[in-house]
């Protein structure tokens, strides 16, 4: 699954979500790939309940379509602190 497509899935299933997508350090095929993401619906979740969020919101196709995903999730107060 090519990056922009996982971008454009993430951010229609989460309101508001800044999505960047790309492949996983030295990876270059499209099935391991890593995600920043921004969203206010991680605002007051743990760590775990934001990437279930996100896993959420790929459905099948992280037993499908991308076999790897490096996840990074922020709420947007957090992300501004970042870096």
């Amino acid at each position: 699954m090519k990056p922009d497509d996982v971008e454009r899935l993430i951010e229609s299933e989460l309101e508001d979500a800044d999505v960047t997508v790309t492949h996983a350090r030295d990876e270059q095929d499209d099935d391991h790939l890593a995600a920043t993401v921004v969203s206010p619906a991680f605002e007051d979740l743990p760590l775990v309940q934001q990437h279930q969020t996100v896993y959420d919101a790929l459905d099948g196709h992280m037993t499908t379509d991308i076999h790897a995903l490096e996840l990074s999730t922020y709420a947007p107060e957090e992300y501004e602190g970042h870096d």
